[in-house]
């Protein structure tokens, strides 16, 4: 019964095939949720097939199916960890993201990364983001004006590209800009690969 911003159930599709298209097919978009909201809920939300994984805290629930503790608490600095995860293609809690992989062996490079974020609990995971060459967004519900201004200081204090209020129908300013970003990235990727051919015919 969760209700959802504008065009949020069609956004996925339509960027996962805009993707496909400028790219050529040669690439592909994935998904992720990373929240400080309870797994349980968002297990049972219609967008959930979407994404390659979802990453939220967790209570532990004895016989009784009743919660008792909390078996994984994501906060705003814990957010952090989880975008190493999946620059380093280690996606599962079980396994360790703390030993060295060089740069050219991570699956999912910081610089083909959009982090798009609601809420303080994701200016961290932002800064890291943008920190390592990759891209930021924050968005905000219509009619929020303290909102804004948070998303105003965040510009300019350069933890965001871009900030837009949270309309995922096509056309939009939020469409746009992600577009834009997902076209540089695009670029950015056949770049590397083309000089990856001249250098080994060199």
């Amino acid at each position: 019964r969760i209700e959802y911003f504008p065009g949020v159930e069609t956004w996925f599709g339509r960027l996962n095939r805009y993707v496909r298209e400028c790219s050529r097919g040669t690439m592909k978009l994935r998904h992720y949720l990373v929240s400080a909201g309870l797994a349980e809920i968002l297990e049972g939300a219609r967008i959930k097939k979407h994404f390659t994984r979802i990453y939220a805290s967790q209570y532990f629930f004895d016989h009784h199916e009743r919660a008792t503790f909390p078996s994984v608490v994501i906060n705003d600095t814990a957010k952090t960890q989880y975008l190493f995860r999946i620059n380093k293609g280690r996606e599962k809690p079980e396994e360790s993201i703390n030993e060295y992989m060089p740069e050219a062996e991570r699956p999912i490079p910081f610089a083909h990364m959009l982090y798009m974020g609601d809420g303080m609990t994701d200016v961290p995971s932002m800064t890291v983001a943008k920190k390592n060459g990759g891209h930021a967004i924050a968005v905000y519900p219509p009619d929020a004006p303290r909102k804004i201004e948070e998303c105003r200081r965040l510009a300019a204090a350069d933890r965001i590209d871009y900030f837009a209020v949270a309309d995922y129908r096509a056309g939009t300013e939020l469409d746009r800009r992600v577009k834009l970003i997902l076209d540089l990235v695009i670029a950015r990727i056949r770049f590397e690969r083309e000089r990856h051919v001249f250098r080994s015919g060199l």
